[in-house]
């Protein structure tokens, strides 16, 4: 730790509980839940942000990840109502959505060839012409043709939903779509687990135990996930901690998870446009808690099509160690809820030079943070990817 974190720590010794917490943090020791809600309501924003710099550190030095991914969104229809959601369309207006077939979305697939992807990125609306089947043919047409490319797909409110269709069990319907190509399971459809707020933004889709029952049984069957959190909107700070703690009670379990995402509540567009959006100082604190109290996942990322550059760049100093990275990225669901990359893509280069900026290494990572390049020395020539 530096001398000016130091200083920060020193300033917040003042206050006997943060004292604690900021030994507890540097001794590697739990927080408790009650630590984690003061954190996000007393604790002075330089603070949190040099202890959880200092994790992030000590995880993983100035290792930044990212990857070359695409993303594929087969349909925006949906049989959900969620409130904050931007980017749906319910199934009865049908008419203003889009719903691609499998030939389509393989030759999404099939535009990359030659190109240095190396995972396909598939969530979406709820669409119940959109089965198990239709979605077990797809992957394995993926699969066949382009064996090495990740599949990380569907939130569990698509499999939940999927499986009971289906007329199969989570176990079933989980080894099904492995054994048809699914790799691994994004974050998605986390958004808050306390039923008080559930019930109000997304009272009709899967259940929070539903949701960690999925991850649950992916990571059984020797898969990996991610983990998010809608913040930012009606929820209160002790809303995210009883949504970190069942997240790191699971991890405890299972050494499942990978990543955590915090997602930030954008409000155009949709039901709940009268909410304030986050301020950037909660942002980042959103970020630098998250890092401190989930002391079991590898990695913490920022999501920089959602935020922006600048604000992703901002938050490596708050605990996050991967920005994502996508190198063409034509996802819509938060461009149409007003964020501020309205047509995200950014290339190889782009990324580095934005990680290098603030004194980071720059590392491209498979989906399960094995190393393909360091690009710390790296000098780009024309043309590259």
């Amino acid at each position: 730790m530096n001398t000016k974190n130091i200083q920060v720590i020193i300033d917040a010794e003042k206050d006997s509980r943060l004292q604690q917490i900021g030994n507890k943090v540097i001794h590697n020791e739990r927080l408790s839940f009650d630590e984690g809600v003061y954190l996000f309501e007393k604790a002075p924003l330089p603070y949190v942000g040099a202890l959880a710099n200092w994790k992030r550190e000590s995880l993983h030095g100035n290792k930044t990840y990212f990857n070359k991914n695409f993303h594929i969104e087969p349909t925006n229809v949906c049989v959900f109502s969620c409130k904050f959601c931007s980017y749906s369309k319910l199934y009865a207006h049908k008419e203003e959505g889009w719903e691609l077939t499998i030939d389509q979305m393989l030759n999404i697939v099939k535009s990359y060839d030659g190109k240095p992807v190396t995972e396909v990125h598939i969530v979406g609306g709820v669409h119940p012409k959109l089965t198990l089947p239709f979605f077990l043919e797809l992957m394995r047409a993926i699969k066949a043709h382009r064996p090495e490319l990740h599949i990380k797909a569907f939130t569990p409110v698509e499999l939940e939903y999927m499986f009971r269709k289906a007329n199969v069990s989570t176990q079933e319907g989980m080894r099904l779509a492995h054994e048809a190509g699914l790799d691994s399971l994004p974050g998605g459809g986390a958004e808050i687990f306390h039923p008080e707020i559930r019930e109000q933004i997304c009272a009709d889709k899967a259940t929070a135990d539903q949701w960690l029952e999925i991850h649950k049984t992916a990571h059984e069957l020797g898969m990996h996930s991610n983990a998010t959190l809608l913040y930012g909107h009606i929820e209160k700070f002790e809303h995210r901690i009883d949504h970190m703690e069942r997240l790191r009670q699971l991890q405890d379990q299972t050494k499942g998870f990978n990543t955590f995402i915090p997602l930030k509540f954008r409000n155009e567009g949709n039901d709940m446009s009268h909410v304030p959006e986050s301020t950037l100082a909660n942002d980042l604190r959103m970020y630098a808690v998250s890092r401190l109290y989930l002391d079991n996942f590898p990695h913490v990322k920022a999501y920089w099509p959602m935020l922006g550059r600048d604000v992703a760049q901002l938050t490596l100093s708050y605990g996050v160690n991967d920005i994502d990275g996508t190198i063409d990225d034509t996802t819509k669901i938060y461009s149409m809820a007003g964020s501020e990359e309205q047509t995200p893509a950014m290339t190889t280069e782009q990324l580095v030079r934005l990680i290098k900026q603030v004194n980071r290494q720059p590392i491209e990572r498979g989906t399960l943070y094995d190393v393909i390049k360091d690009y710390s020395n790296h000098e780009f020539v024309e043309g590259e990817l």
